[in-house]
């Protein structure tokens, strides 16, 4: 058994971590028998979601990915950021950490993202595939992913949903809104029913911010 994806610790990881969302009075879980996925509404003001939009605005770069090939393809088009150091990072870092009850040394940087008209991420998994050659790096610095948690800053014009085409619902941005979600089944074992794709714009930007959480502690 690889110990940096151990289904057992894994399904721990995911009956905590759902515990604590069901109990909460701010969440609301997304009501499928295939995916563990829960809401948190206003989880952030529209001035917090205004200054980090100016911050991806600062840092973004294009955004990148472990197959090089995919990026010429045209796979993920959008602008990243991982943020630096800054008090108001970390007062977001600690709040969604204790709406999770995952430590932050379980973490990993969190990310913003940008989205122009036309920019996209098609349909992916953010677990790691362990037969691909990135996770000989990846299973020594966390292991294997566990939750994500995406927060939409903004609401565009048109388009740019977060969709899961195999559980069939898309997720419109609502600003300030915290979207997560486990990326294992309830036994620990990937859940591709977790597949999900930044839509395309059609008009204005999409600006989301994104973390996720690792089975082990990062280094």
């Amino acid at each position: 058994m690889d110990q940096n994806n151990n289904p057992m610790k894994l399904a721990q990881i995911g009956a905590l971590v759902s515990e604590r969302l069901n109990n909460s009075t701010f969440v609301h879980p997304v009501d499928h028998p295939a995916a563990q996925l829960y809401l948190y509404p206003d989880f952030l003001s529209d001035t917090v979601c205004d200054q980090l939009m100016a911050l991806i605005d600062a840092d973004a770069i294009p955004s990148t990915l472990y197959n090089p090939t995919a990026i010429k393809e045209g796979f993920r088009t959008s602008y990243s950021c991982n943020f630096k150091l800054d008090p108001i990072v970390t007062k977001i870092e600690t709040r969604l950490c204790n709406v999770m009850g995952i430590p932050n040394q379980f973490a990993e940087t969190m990310q913003g993202q940008r989205y122009l008209v036309g920019q996209q991420f098609k349909p992916h998994h953010d677990f790691f595939h362990t037969n691909q050659e990135y996770w000989e790096k990846e299973c020594q610095n966390g292991g294997q992913r566990t939750w994500t948690a995406m927060i939409f800053l903004n609401e565009p014009e048109q388009g740019g949903h977060t969709d899961f085409p195999t559980l069939g619902f898309s997720i419109k941005p609502q600003r300030g809104m915290l979207l997560m979600w486990n990326n294992m089944n309830p036994d620990g074992t990937e859940n591709h029913s977790t597949l999900h794709a930044g839509m395309p714009v059609i008009e204005g930007a999409k600006y989301v911010i994104t973390k996720w959480y690792r089975q082990n502690e990062r280094s």
